[in-house]
C-alpha cells in the first residue's frame, strides 16, 4: 500500500442545492498542506462582498491506496 494526499476543497454558496467540492492528489502531506494553504491564503485575500456569499474550507486526507500508475514517473 501507498499512502496519499486527498486536498479536498469544500464551497457553499447561496441558494445551491448542495456544496460544492473539488479535489487534487498529492504523494505527500507536505505538498498536500502547501497547497492547503496557498487555497485559504487565495480565499482570505477575496473581497468582503466574495467572502460574504462564499464559504470554503480545506481538508488533507490520508489515504492508504495500492500503487497508482502516476507514481511511476516520480523520483526516475
Amino acid at each position: 500500500m501507498t499512502k496519499i494526499f486527498l486536498l479536498l476543497m469544500l464551497f457553499s454558496v447561496p441558494d445551491q442545492p448542495s456544496v460544492k467540492y473539488n479535489a487534487l492528489l498529492y504523494f505527500t502531506e507536505q505538498e498536500c498542506i502547501i497547497a492547503k494553504e496557498n487555497y485559504m491564503k487565495a480565499y482570505k485575500e477575496k473581497s468582503k462582498g466574495y467572502k460574504k456569499i462564499t464559504k470554503t474550507e480545506a481538508f488533507c486526507i490520508p489515504f492508504n491506496s495500492f500503487p497508482l500508475t502516476t507514481m511511476n514517473n516520480i523520483n526516475t
